[in-house]
């Protein structure tokens, strides 16, 4: 027999995602609506008010319900103009809302039992039937329970899952409520208000839990240190990654964004830096299927050892007005190449063979290029190149 864990996860681009757990929510619902129905009225006539407690905290599950039908509904809406990264955080935001209902749920219980509890003698008898509703009640939660769980892994759905713990402590809380209902009947007349206020604790720390959750997401919490160093691992070890100086992530609902920087050689071309980069961003998308999105950034030099002083250096434009008047006595070279590293700035100016055939003039333009390079400070080195242009290149 094949656990949940072998059974094959569902792709977050599948059409039949949004169905599944649309179908999966519309089982709880109808489940709540008839234990919500039956605890109340059961407890209402038995004088449980552990069971009436128990169909609140059913009634709570009816409207997280409802949230999560709206969240599923609304967060497979594509990207838009005012939502570049989709709708996926408004299943956090269900979460968030979900924690915050049972949070209050539970403290109106726990208020309400232990109001009770100050007058022992006013309490009533529990009828037996109240027990018989709350093993009901039990064993159908479970059953629940574990179905949810079962669909919200294959769609490694947060809020799924979430919902299904959720239906996890509505079977412990009617395990407390059929033990203090026990109780009662046995001569302990405080056991089901006791009862109560255990179930509306357990409630509150759901509620506490589910937010928390949710607002570390909705916060940019990054992934954990197991994934942000696997991730880390398949970047380091892409060809043309020299080294990874800042790598960020987060979560939205069940997919994962990555944001790098990494370092390549300072020498190739721009293309060259942009091919590693696509690559790089290739090999995290196909080794981690939960993130949805890389962004990476190509450096020259790890910009976290250095301020921002090649951002005061002198533009393209700036250092052709110093050269100007060397480049002025000299044909037109076929390009300038300039290199923003360590804080300066190195220039490669690329001349046309044919001035190897004036040794003077070869003299006289080296000794130009030297005295401009001492009256620049921030250029670092100057050099001279001289080539046979074989065909034209674009932007020249």
């Amino acid at each position: 027999m094949n656990s949940r864990k072998d059974l094959p996860e569902i792709s977050f681009d599948d059409p039949g995602r949004h169905a599944m757990t649309q179908r999966c929510t519309w089982v709880s619902v109808a489940v709540n609506v008839l234990l919500t129905a039956a605890q109340v009225v059961a407890g209402i006539i038995a004088n449980s008010q552990a069971l009436v407690a128990d169909g609140m905290h059913s009634l709570s599950d009816l409207v997280c319900d409802f949230l999560v039908l709206f969240a599923a509904h609304h967060s497979k809406d594509p990207a838009d103009e005012s939502h570049p990264y989709g709708h996926a955080r408004i299943e956090t935001a269900a979460s968030f809302a979900l924690g915050a209902i049972l949070a209050a749920t539970g403290a109106a219980i726990i208020w309400s039992a232990g109001m009770k509890l100050q007058d022992l003698g006013k309490l009533p008898p529990v009828a037996p039937l109240a027990l018989w509703t709350a093993m009901l009640a039990l064993f159908a939660k479970e059953g629940l329970f574990r179905y949810m769980l079962h669909v919200g892994e294959r769609l490694r759905s947060p809020m799924l899952v979430a919902n299904a713990w959720h239906a996890r402590s509505d079977a412990a809380s009617s395990l407390v409520v059929a033990v203090g209902i026990g109780g009662n009947l046995m001569g302990f007349v405080f056991a089901d208000s006791v009862a109560a206020v255990i179930v509306g604790f357990m409630i509150v720390r759901m509620g506490v839990v589910f937010s928390w959750e949710a607002l570390q997401e909705l916060i940019d919490t990054g992934l954990s240190v197991e994934e942000v160093d696997s991730i880390r691992q398949v970047i380091i070890d892409t060809p043309g990654v020299g080294s990874l100086h800042e790598l960020r992530t987060r979560r939205m609902a069940h997919r994962s964004l990555v944001d790098a920087h990494v370092c390549v050689n300072p020498r190739i071309s721009v293309s060259e830096g942009h091919r590693i980069a696509e690559a790089t961003r290739k090999r995290v998308l196909d080794s981690h299927p939960t993130v949805s999105d890389v962004l990476v950034h190509v450096d020259v030099e790890d910009d976290l050892d250095h301020d921002s002083s090649s951002q005061n250096l002198p533009d393209r434009s700036e250092l052709l007005r110093h050269l100007a008047p060397v480049l002025a006595g000299l044909p037109k070279p076929h390009r300038l190449v300039l290199h923003y590293l360590k804080g300066r700035v190195e220039a490669e100016v690329f001349l046309p063979r044919e001035m190897l055939a004036d040794p003077a003039l070869v003299s006289r333009a080296e000794s130009d290029f030297a005295a401009c390079l001492s009256g620049c400070p921030p250029l670092r080195s100057l050099s001279i190149n001289y080539r046979q242009r074989l065909s034209p290149l674009p932007g020249d």
